[in-house]
């Protein structure tokens, strides 16, 4: 019996994968018969970037510029588009062409008869974070997604950049390829890897490069003040050697290290990470320990983000941004990673590796968040709270995956070593993952196709762990701890003195009043309705010091009232708090005294670099 239903659905399938394929054709088609060259050049002195674009080939009637709204790496929107200025529109002998400012991000301009379009505008360039654009006397550092305007629907076109150099400035850094040799003029193949290629430019300084596996490293950087040049790049060297064994290759012709100087933050690229540097830090192990982490959590995402991606992580839409529920995964175990990486390279010891996850847990079980967001709610509202969550909130009811992901990792490797007998591990997850979706399948892996991952390389179901994922269940850490020989505290310890869970700051506007920083979820001070930002006038009618606080903790006691004169919204509040014993776990993690062979085996394994 024919299943005509199932037929007719079938090939309506067909129909539509036939229709994307001529369509992706089409696009294809087009691109290839477009040239899309760009120009950058710079006005140090008006904090000034000057686009000009000539598009030539086969165009049609009317091209919708977009300018992208955020950038890839930075799950924020940028609104770039707001910092363009000076939009115009040319054909080839300079005539203005009419064009429609039709919405914030979009310039719909209508092409001439010989099919040549030349754009120019300006970009502001005064937010100095690897994400942003920002420009001063001795150098630049341009996010492209920032810069470049885009064809509505075509991504996939190539694209050349020339970038004038200004006068006195020394060197342009970059991850797209040059077309000649030593020129200014730059190629991508498509706007997915022009957006991620930043441009670093200016009086810069390039440390001593090295090659592992034949590839070239690079390390180019404003105003990096080390002193050790080349012991700073052997230690990178064994960053990148170690974080490269994880996959087993390296999937790019060259390296570079950007060092944008004093800013924020650090963003990865297919080829290259924007890093915040300026070499401090160097001079003691917890600065170095710090630093290093970061540079390894940067390269690392060269593997896991950039190519061991969630599905949703690509193809981009650069207007309306891409949503996942898997940042848990793709930040949260590069901050594995980070760990692991430098602790192979040996440039940590066992006990600060276990202090860099124990940091995170406190990070998370220490906020009310955890009991109100699960991690892949987190990686999804990122978009809305925040790489850290709402962190001005009064009530923070959200987590970071950058905290909570490294330790469902550690989890995770843990229980997959003990199932294993530490034949296999997350390494063995992270390879499959890059060689079966990124190689094979030239795609990311669904989330339901990562967990079948960790399964069959665990041999055994883990509901539990991605159970602890996805919702807000308390953790039990134990068992997974056991497995390396390791004992948690997380038990509950009543604290000496009496307790209103107020954190203060100041004075700021008078010497005679404080300022709230924090509030303790459900504390005395909390309940009684103090929050952040109330200030502090006087307890108990005596006017409020620094010390007359601290003191509540050693002569009052449990039980005891205090009255507290605050100012709330503007208006003085009297309230009264009833002092309570602060609870708390420490979450210490120690070896066991007598761990058995396999214990110590994946302790090894973990925490001494045995892999």
């Amino acid at each position: 019996m024919i299943n005509f239903y199932s037929l007719m659905v079938r090939q309506k399938a067909l129909t539509c994968f036939l229709t994307i394929l001529l369509n992706l054709a089409f696009i294809l088609s087009a691109s290839a018969q477009q040239k899309w060259h760009y120009s950058l050049s710079v006005d140090p002195s008006k904090k000034i970037a000057h686009i000009s674009l000539e598009l030539t080939g086969k165009l049609p009637d009317t091209v919708a510029f977009k300018m992208p709204t955020w950038t890839t790496g930075y799950y924020q929107f940028m609104n770039f588009a707001k910092s363009l200025s000076a939009f115009s529109a040319t054909d080839e002998s300079g005539k203005i062409i009419d064009f429609k400012h039709t919405d914030q991000n979009t310039w719909k301009v209508g092409v001439p008869h010989n099919k040549v379009v030349k754009l120019t505008y300006d970009i502001e360039a005064i937010r100095n974070f690897v994400g942003g654009n920002y420009l001063d006397t001795a150098h630049a550092y341009f996010s492209p997604a920032g810069l470049f305007m885009y064809a509505d629907k075509n991504i996939l076109q190539p694209v050349t950049v020339t970038i004038n150099q200004y006068p006195g400035w020394t060197r342009i850094a970059t991850g797209m390829d040059i077309v000649e040799k030593d020129s200014t003029t730059f190629q991508a193949p498509d706007f997915d890897v022009l957006y991620d290629s930043p441009i670093l430019m200016g009086k810069l300084e390039k440390l001593p490069g090295f090659k592992v596996n034949g590839i070239q490293h690079d390390f180019i950087g404003y105003k990096m003040g080390i002193a050790d040049k080349q012991g700073f790049m052997d230690d990178m060297k064994k960053i990148v050697e170690n974080g490269s064994a994880i996959i087993g290759e390296i999937p790019y012709k060259h390296y570079t290290f950007l060092g944008v100087g004093p800013g924020g933050g650090g963003i990865e690229h297919l080829n290259s990470a924007s890093v915040a540097f300026t070499g401090k830090g160097l001079n003691t192990q917890a600065g170095k320990m710090r630093l290093y982490s970061f540079l390894a959590h940067e390269y690392f995402h060269t593997y896991n983000v950039k190519r061991i991606r969630p599905i949703e992580l690509g193809p981009f839409d650069y207007e309306k941004g891409n949503k996942t529920e898997m940042l848990w995964v793709s930040e949260g175990f590069t901050v594995y990673y980070e760990y692991a990486i430098i602790r192979r390279a040996g440039l940590t010891n066992a006990q600060e590796m276990i202090d860099q996850f124990r940091g995170n847990l406190l990070n998370y079980e220490k906020k009310p968040g955890h009991l109100f967001q699960s991690a892949t709610q987190a990686s999804i509202e990122t978009w809305s709270d925040g790489p850290n969550g709402r962190v001005a909130d009064e009530f923070n009811k959200t987590i970071s995956y950058y905290d909570k992901g490294p330790v469902l990792g550690l989890m995770l490797d843990l229980k997959i070593r003990h199932e294993t007998q530490n034949r296999k591990s997350l390494d063995d997850v992270m390879h499959t993952l890059y060689y079966t979706y990124f190689k094979k399948l030239k795609r990311g892996f669904t989330p339901q196709e990562f967990r079948k991952v960790c399964e069959d390389t665990a041999g055994v179901p883990l509901d539990e762990v991605f159970e602890y994922a996805s919702t807000v269940k308390e953790v039990n850490y134990h068992p997974y701890f056991e497995y390396a020989g390791l004992d948690i505290d997380d038990a509950w310890k009543k604290q000496p003195g009496a307790w209103a869970g107020i954190t203060v700051e100041g004075p700021k506007e008078s010497p005679d009043s404080l300022f709230v920083s924090a509030v303790t979820y459900k504390s005395p001070a909390w309940e009684s309705g103090v929050r952040i930002k109330n200030k502090i006038v006087s307890v108990d009618s005596q006017p409020v010091t620094l010390a007359l606080l601290q003191a509540i903790a050693t002569d009052k006691k449990d039980g005891d009232v205090i009255e507290m004169e605050i100012i709330k919204n503007g208006k003085a509040e009297k309230v009264k708090i009833t002092l309570g014993t602060q609870t708390s776990r420490s979450f210490e993690i120690k070896p066991v005294a007598n761990p058995n062979a396999l214990q110590a085996a994946i302790y090894k394994s973990i925490f001494e670099g045995g892999h």
